[in-house]
This record gives structure tokens, sequence and C-alpha cells, in this order.
């Protein structure tokens, strides 16, 4: 099922059943993926162009959940941890630690990385095959760890 009509019969099943938090955050995803669309100026969205929608919504709700544990603000730290879970179930499948390491060793190998140096290098080949299914900051760490 395609992400928007996911996405409308969710906002149905939340209307019905009266969640407005819930569908709050689906009216949201669903603005800043027509706004894209819109910033596109060619119609409909691709698949890839709707998962960066979804990383760049996550990554906003991670960010502002760091802001409020450091302020002490546990009413709006539980809202942002719903909110946040909720986006994420929209996303593909996220990748174990694992299949992350195997992932990116398997890089290093096929460009000859052997030190930090080679990082960028590493970087550039393992995002476009995790896209989606990690946050890049946990890929960034675990790459400088794979080249020390």
């Amino acid at each position: 099922m395609a992400l928007l009509d996911r996405l409308n019969e969710d906002m149905k099943q939340a209307m019905r059943n009266k969640e407005k938090d819930k569908l709050t955050v689906i009216r949201g995803i669903k603005s800043s993926l027509q706004n894209e669309a819109i910033n596109k100026k060619g119609g409909e969205l691709t698949e890839e162009e709707e998962l960066q929608v979804l990383m760049r919504e996550v990554k906003q709700r991670k960010d502002s959940l760091q802001e409020f544990k450091d302020a002490n603000r546990e009413d709006l730290v539980e809202k942002t941890e719903q909110e946040l879970a909720l986006v994420e179930s929209y996303l593909p499948q996220q990748l174990s630690d694992d299949e992350l390491v195997e992932i990116i060793d398997e890089t290093i190998q096929e460009v000859g990385a052997t030190s930090k140096q080679d990082m960028g290098t590493v970087m550039s080949a393992v995002m476009p095959k995790v896209k989606g299914k990690t946050d890049g900051s946990k890929v960034n760490k675990l790459v400088i760890e794979r080249l020390q």
C-alpha cells in the first residue's frame, strides 16, 4: 500500500477512535509530504523522497526529545516518544546492529578503506545501502569504530 493511502486509512481510523494525538501526527506527516510534492513541482513523490520526508520527521522528533529530556519536561518527553514511535511505524524495517556492521564491513572491503582518512568514501558508499533503514549518526559511529 502506498504511504499516502496508508496515512489516509490510519487518519480515518484515528478519527473514528477519537485519537487526537495520533490524528495530529498523521496530519503533520501528510502535510510534510504534500509540501515536499509542491516544492518538487512534479506532482507525486517517489518512494525515496517519501522516505526522506519521514526520516526528517523522525530526526525532528529525536532532536525535540533530547531537548525535552535536558529540560526535565517529562510530560513532553512522553508525548514526543509516542509521536516518534508512530512516525517510525511508517518507515521500512530498521536494520539491527549486526546487519549494519555486516554492511559496513562489506563496504569497507569493497572500497579498500584502511584508515579514518577513508571515512568519507566509506560513508558515501554505505548511506545509499541503508537509507531509511537506520539513523545516519549510528552509521557514522560504527564506521569510525570499524576504521580504527
